[in-house]
């Protein structure tokens, strides 16, 4: 007989959930994900573009929901696909005034040499040409970055100065030289369900030194869904679990994360 799994809390406070994939979701309809995620306070949520081909996709889940918003940027899975079309394509739902109310971020862009679906040379432009995109536009961005922290640095460093708005190192899993470096440069870090994973000492020992001002909220769903419910698709509404593990980490009172993570959402993305 399996044991049964701890209902999911409702917070006092609300949440804003700054990372996941509305689009990727299969267990329930998106209507049905969103009516739950609203049941336990989580008043907005971003929903991440990733590649080409969902570009316009997370733009159109934005006008259907009022509590979402959106991305345009493409993962460095994607790299191999930046080209001048792309970058068009980009840039004209950026510049397009009825397409552009609830695009908060460039992202999610960055390197990943873990798996390499693109080649590093093809990665480091896309991220270097969308990171100019963001300071051409005033937003913040999105990084992913895996097993890839010195050439993260490396490329964030001739960027440090013209990229205004910053933004956050999301599903925060390298070094900690990356992370001192990028709370130095003034970005967030994002936290998720890796957090309250038994072999994520790491990802714990950089939200120990990460200050309560620089700590965003994430889900990163469908993936990385948080214990008790990890082997169940992840979404949203799992986001109570993952404030309970980051104030235990940092221990402070499950308010303190909640006044603090919205305090910084909203700093960063104006929404």
């Amino acid at each position: 007989m399996s044991k049964k799994k701890r209902d999911i809390p409702i917070p006092e406070l609300p949440i804003i959930e700054t990372h996941f994939h509305l689009d990727m979701l299969k267990s329930m309809t998106r209507e049905e994900i969103v009516a739950k995620t609203r049941l336990h306070n989580i008043e907005k949520m971003i929903t991440i573009s990733t590649s080409a081909d969902n570009l316009d996709e997370v733009i159109l889940i934005s006008e259907t929901f009022p509590e979402i918003y959106c991305t345009q940027g493409l993962h460095p899975h994607a790299g191999s696909e930046w080209n001048e079309s792309v970058k068009t394509h980009m840039l004209r739902n950026l510049n397009d005034s009825q397409r552009n109310k609830k695009i908060v971020a460039v992202g999610e862009i960055g390197l990943d040499f873990y798996y390499s679906k693109s080649s590093r040379d093809e990665q480091i432009k896309a991220f270097e040409e969308q990171l100019q995109i963001a300071v051409d536009h005033n937003l913040p961005v999105v990084i992913h970055s895996r097993d890839a922290d010195d050439d993260t640095i490396a490329v964030l460093k001739n960027f440090s100065t013209t990229l205004k708005r910053k933004g956050v190192i999301h599903s925060f899993t390298s070094g900690l030289e990356l992370a001192q470096f990028a709370l130095n440069e003034n970005f967030c870090l994002g936290f998720n369900g890796i957090i309250t994973f038994k072999n994520a000492e790491n990802v714990r020992d950089a939200l120990r030194i990460t200050p309560l001002e620089k700590i965003l909220l994430e889900t990163d769903s469908p993936f990385l869904t948080p214990d008790p419910y990890r082997g169940f698709e992840n979404a949203p509404y799992y986001l109570p679990f993952i404030v309970e593990k980051i104030a235990e980490v940092k221990g402070v009172d499950l308010d303190t994360i909640l006044i603090n993570s919205y305090k910084n959402s909203i700093e960063l993305f104006k929404f």
